[in-house]
């Protein structure tokens, strides 16, 4: 329920009475010069000029903690429902030469207060917050954000919970002061056009793209989390028996073991990962190993078994610094030392080492069709094998013994579970798409000799793998790739798994995501010189390698990365990266290090999975949203299937407040929707805002800068036959 609106006006009416009838208003505006410095409202006491108008507040000024700066805070307590501490300028002031609200925001010992910020009964321009528990938090608010007045003489803070809320501290309230004329009042037009047709492109978008990579579970819960992937280098040497992994070249070749073996197999860390999905609902990716080796059992004699241990292959040029008889298998003159015995860590495997995990894994859980494991990757980056996993695997694959492992393991899946899905090449990246690991062995300009895909037909990797999936599919009528599963991160310096950086490095993150789909965008790294490039526009050019070579197989990025996961900056990025997922047609895709509940790339994915904290989700029927500027402000939309209600996620990627017109064809909307943001005005948290009102052609609406914004507008009749909501069968 908003504030009502009827009651405050006539709260504000009397007291403007009041006033004009004991003489007390004036009329006289300060002048409309350029500010030079602040003005202060609040620093240990009310400045001159402003009165305190609160109803149904009680409030101290004299605060004695917690203190922001100086000896006093205001303690604000809300007493009833919408009620508000309300400040009055006795003489308006001029908002020329300002250009934001500032103040600080403590939420006491409790934190979670809702509080509604406006100016001049602006409602239409209010800024919610939530107050943080035990710290201050500093609060700018644009001026253009709260209705970009040209005088204030009311500013509140108003209960946005509808009932009595715990005591908050407001202290050092100001107006900043700009450097040139204030900005303009938003006009529409001023942000680009964006436009949505609920009748034009309409597509299933997959569940299987907002998933992670060993998602915590807390978070998984809370997401509805569809798909859980375990993977990464550790688990091309996992050994479900012993429940031991070898940690590769990421931790000196060594074996952890699980220090305590109890049940195993039982209740091995696996184990364990499948029913964690099967308590949240989530679907398991468990990566199958191909390489040919798992770890064996703990020595008796020490807790880590290693690849290259210093006092079997001599000095190197790092070692453990928890065990320094585990070097990282360099040599103190920089060469990679070779003929190690891959038996110092390891037992040779077959395709039967697998077949025994997926009967352990069905007799416990179920086949995929019962409740199980539904999704098997074929390792891991087997094209990095010579580097991460050397010393059990040193030479360069080849497109020949990729082949060969993918259809002797994946035949071995389907033998032992016909209705599993499996996922390979499961790629590093950009090279390995177009050539293999035997290829670039030879170092130099390798990619001019390209002697491994000289061989078979000078044909692009990805593009050979395919056709002989289909080739394997035609001889035994038996699909062995039901998904052509592609690892991603952009190259553009300072991007992907990084900090958000400096400004420039958070524009081009931003930017960079177009290359999952524009051609138009020249690649900004290394990979526009290479071969493919200088466009990526990879989830397209999947297609088009499916479409040519292996017809009817799905699209999956098993690991991809923008970083910044715990800024805002990063958050946009993911956010914009799950619209362009959907729009795209991509069916599964496991973020690499996901975030922890509490950073913002996490509330990137509420954005679509859970943004009201009841479950709501953006809709399953993709639509058509264009953007005449996706670079300032990307839309997405789509039809939800329970309520028909029309869903549109609006990601303001610039540093500017953008209003726009969103012009709406195919859907009749209510008058109108629920608005939720995320925003730097509450990193902790997706604010409900005002609702949108909309008529049938659409509606004009602002955008703070760097936000999310999404708007769920319900149908304002029955929709009809052939707009119905697509989904996808079988997910």
């Amino acid at each position: 329920m908003k504030h009502s609106s009827k009651r405050l006006g006539l709260l504000i009416v009397s007291l403007m009475l009041l006033i004009l009838l004991t003489g007390a208003i004036q009329s006289v505006i300060i002048p409309s010069a350029q500010a030079a410095t602040d003005l202060p409202i609040y620093t240990d006491a009310l400045t001159g000029g402003w009165a305190d108008w609160s109803w149904s507040t009680t409030r101290n000024f004299n605060a004695a903690a917690p203190v922001h700066s100086g000896t006093a805070s205001i303690a604000v307590t809300y007493t009833d429902a919408w009620a508000g501490f309300y400040l009055h300028a006795t003489s308006p002031i001029a908002t020329s030469g300002y250009t934001s609200l500032r103040f600080y925001l403590h939420g006491g010992t409790t934190g979670g207060q809702q509080v509604r910020v406006a100016l001049n009964n602006d409602t239409n321009h209010e800024v919610s917050l939530t107050a943080q528990a035990n710290s201050w938090t500093q609060v700018d608010l644009p001026l253009t954000s709260l209705g970009n007045p040209t005088t204030i003489s009311e500013l509140w803070w108003q209960d946005a919970s509808g009932g009595a809320q715990p005591t908050f501290y407001l202290d050092d309230i100001q107006l900043i002061a700009g450097s040139g004329p204030p900005l303009p009042t938003p006009v529409p037009g001023s942000g680009p056009s964006l436009s949505v047709d609920a009748a034009a492109d309409r597509r299933p978008i997959s569940p299987y793209i907002y998933g992670m990579n060993f998602a915590d579970e807390t978070l998984a819960a809370e997401l509805d989390l569809p798909v859980n992937r375990w993977g990464g280098n550790a688990t091309t040497r996992y050994n479900w028996q012993n429940d031991t992994s070898n940690r590769a070249s990421d931790w000196f070749f060594e074996n952890i073991s699980n220090p305590d073996p109890g049940t195993l197999p039982n209740d091995s860390s696996s184990d364990r990962f499948v029913e964690q999905n099967i308590g949240t609902g989530t679907g398991t990716i468990m990566t199958m190993p191909m390489i040919g080796w798992t770890p064996k059992q703990r020595s008796e004699n020490h807790p880590f078994d290693c690849g290259f241990k210093v006092s079997k292959y001599g000095a190197q040029q790092a070692v453990d610094p928890y065990d320094s008889d585990c070097g990282n298998g360099v040599a103190p003159n920089g060469s990679n030392i070779t003929g190690n015995n891959p038996a110092d860590t390891s037992t040779a495997i077959d395709t039967t080492f697998v077949q025994d995990w997926i009967t352990h894994l069905t007799d416990r859980y179920g086949t995929a069709t019962g409740g199980g494991v539904r999704f098997y990757n074929l390792d891991n980056e087997p094209m990095l094998w010579n580097s991460t996993h050397r010393d059990v695997h040193p030479a360069p694959v080849t497109y020949d013994e990729l082949r060969d492992r993918t259809i002797d393991y994946a035949a071995a899946i389907k033998a032992s579970d016909p209705a599993a899905q499996t996922l390979g090449p499961v790629l590093w990246g950009w090279t390995a798409y177009w050539y293999s690991a035997a290829d670039s062995a030879a170092g130099g300009s390798w990619w001019a000799t390209r002697p491994d895909r000289m061989a078979h037909g000078d044909t692009p990797f990805v593009a050979w793998y395919l056709q002989q999936m289909a080739a394997y599919e035609q001889q035994h009528q038996l699909r062995l790739l039901d998904y052509l599963d592609l690892h991603y991160y952009p190259q553009a310096s300072g991007v992907s798994l990084s900090p958000a950086g400096n400004a420039a490095t958070q524009a081009l993150r931003l930017r960079s995501t177009r290359s999952l789909w524009d051609p138009t965008y020249a690649d900004e790294s290394w990979i526009a010189g290479t071969e493919g490039g200088p466009a990526v526009r990879l989830i397209p050019r999947m297609r088009d390698w499916v479409t040519a070579n292996y017809p009817g197989t799905k699209l999956a990025l098993t690991e991809y990365n923008w970083g910044a996961l715990d800024h805002l900056n990063g958050a946009l990025a993911q956010a914009d990266v799950l619209g362009i997922f959907g729009r795209e047609g991509l069916d599964l895709a496991t973020l690499w290090a996901p975030p922890t509940a509490t950073e913002p790339g996490a509330f990137a994915f509420r954005m679509y999975r859970n943004y009201d904290g009841s479950g709501g989700k953006f809709g399953e029927s993709g639509l058509q949203a264009t953007s005449t500027d996706q670079d300032q402000l990307a839309i997405y939309a789509a039809q939800r299937a329970g309520d028909f209600a029309l869903t549109l996620m609006i990601i303001n990627k610039s540093s500017n407040e953008l209003t726009s017109q969103v012009n709406l064809a195919g859907f009749n909307p209510a008058s109108s929707g629920q608005v939720y943001r995320y925003s730097a005005t509450n990193l902790n948290a997706i604010v409900r805002q005002a609702d949108q009102v909309s008529g049938p052609a659409g509606f004009t609406a602002t955008f703070p800068a760097a936000s999310i914004t999404l708007i769920v507008l319900p149908p304002g009749s029955p929709p009809e036959r052939g707009y119905l909501p697509l989904i996808l069968k079988g997910q």
